[in-house]
């Protein structure tokens, strides 16, 4: 590996400035749980907080901060107390280059050069940096899509660790001051569409910490696995492989109850979402406890939980499922009563649903939002959000009172969390967006094409 920390230090020194507005403390919630890895507690996307429904970047109005950051990077933030951690890939010589919008070019990026993969730690209450360490540098072993960066997946903390996955560039791990505990080497993880395996995508599912382990799926061309790992020391506990073709999905740890009750005690399991494997492991063992196949191939969105029910969805070919399986599923569940409801065409290609409330949110890339009782399937409204122009492929999430979807344009717009549609607000980010946020102490952070944008009302409002 060839570095030159010279040249990155000065490119910080540029590119990580002061905060763009005075910052202001953020209200407290002490009962609030952390946002701790992609799209929150159990990868729910919701996190019941105070937030402002509008705000203005230009003027300042409802932002606490907004801080550059270098580098190109889809990761999300992720929260723990007052720190906040992010990733980034930037380019050594020149600007990565993003394609946005609607399109079907399945070409990757060629000839970026070396690239340093980057771990940063933030300050919530006034977005100050407080470290910013380097990963890895040089040139990517697996290319990315023109819509993609080299920092896809979001970190993971567990208030002790954090967990940063840089695919083939490796798993690292860091204390809470910035100190490199431990990285795993997985080799060349290679990503791409699997009918022209040519075509590298970049990798981006994202690592899940809990208890006492790190959690990593990797889909890719070749054998894919599944496997945890000691959040301590990094020492693999067990690996589970799979046959499937690349996926961009992060997994999701859910209770395994020994009825069809939510609340029974049981057993936990690891929800993976899939084409030729979608399914259910042990979280002790890895053993596989249920399984299904089909759907679209391509598999994005990150499967959710909505009581006693599991959602999971995909898109891309001829098939493109919503399904809701029960958390107690076994064995092979295809046309089995596992399936709780099902809808063939009507499934998501990016962005992972939500549930709020019992209202499950669907959004296509193209913006058109569907809603579903999350119990029952039953469709309760259809709505384009934006003008059918935009792509939206970061994921929404929600207050517990408004779900906030956000175009790659920087177009946010505020629904309200109910059984009909009704808008809100509409606001604007001024720059492109393709991340998904975090909410955290009653502020929404954004991570958009140039800053960390952390959005909140001021204290006494």
């Amino acid at each position: 590996m060839h570095t030159t920390p010279s040249i990155t230090a000065a490119l910080l020194a540029l590119c990580l400035i002061a905060p763009s507005f005075a910052a202001s403390a953020p209200p407290t919630n002490e009962d609030q749980p952390q946002w701790a890895s992609y799209r929150g507690p159990s990868a729910t996307g919701v996190a019941k907080a105070h937030l402002p429904t509008t705000w203005n970047v230009e003027t300042g109005e409802n932002v606490r901060w907004s801080i550059e950051i270098p580098g190109l990077a889809h990761s999300s933030p992720v929260v723990w107390g007052d720190r906040v951690f992010v990733t980034t890939a930037v380019r050594i010589e020149g600007e990565a280059k993003l394609r946005v919008g609607l399109y079907g070019d399945i070409a990757p990026v060629n000839d970026e050069g070396e690239i340093a993969f980057r771990v940063l730690c933030f300050r919530l209450s006034d977005g100050e940096l407080l470290w910013d360490k380097l990963a890895y540098q040089g040139v990517p072993k697996i290319k990315r899509h023109t819509k993609a960066s080299h920092a896809n997946s979001s970190p993971s903390t567990d208030g002790t660790t954090v967990i940063a996955m840089f695919a083939s560039e490796g798993l690292y791990a860091y204390d809470f001051d910035g100190n490199l505990k431990w990285k795993k080497d997985f080799g060349v993880l290679d990503t791409g569409y699997h009918v022209v395996k040519s075509a590298q995508w970049g990798f981006a599912s994202s690592p899940v910490i809990h208890r006492d382990r790190v959690i990593v799926q990797a889909d890719v061309q070749g054998q894919s696995f599944l496997t945890a790992l000691n959040v301590d020391t990094g020492a693999e506990i067990w690996r589970t492989d799979r046959e499937e073709v690349p996926t961009w999905s992060t997994p999701t740890i859910a209770p395994r109850p020994t009825g069809d009750q939510p609340g029974q005690e049981g057993t936990e399991q690891i929800l993976i979402n899939g084409w030729k494997h979608t399914g259910g492991y042990d979280f002790t063992t890895g053993k596989e406890l249920w399984r299904i196949e089909g759907g679209g191939d391509i598999p994005v969105p990150t499967p959710i939980i909505a009581g006693h029910l599991a959602l999971l969805t995909s898109a891309h070919g001829p098939s493109r499922p919503i399904r809701a399986i029960h958390l107690s599923a076994t064995g092979d569940i295809q046309g089995t009563e596992a399936i709780a409801w099902e809808h063939e065409k009507a499934g998501n290609y990016m962005q992972t649903p939500i549930v709020v409330n019992g209202v499950a949110y669907f959004c296509y890339d193209n913006g058109v939002l569907s809603a579903y009782d999350a119990a029952t399937g039953e469709r309760l409204f259809q709505h384009r959000l934006g003008g059918g122009k935009s792509g939206f492929s970061g994921s929404p999430v929600s207050d517990g009172q408004h779900v906030f979807f956000g175009s790659e344009d920087g177009d946010v717009y505020v629904i309200k969390a109910a059984r009909e549609f009704q808008e809100v607000a509409l606001n604007e980010l001024g720059e492109t967006f393709m991340s998904t946020p975090a909410i955290a102490s009653n502020t929404i952070l954004f991570r958009a094409r140039k800053h960390l944008i952390a959005i909140g009302k001021t204290v006494g409002e």
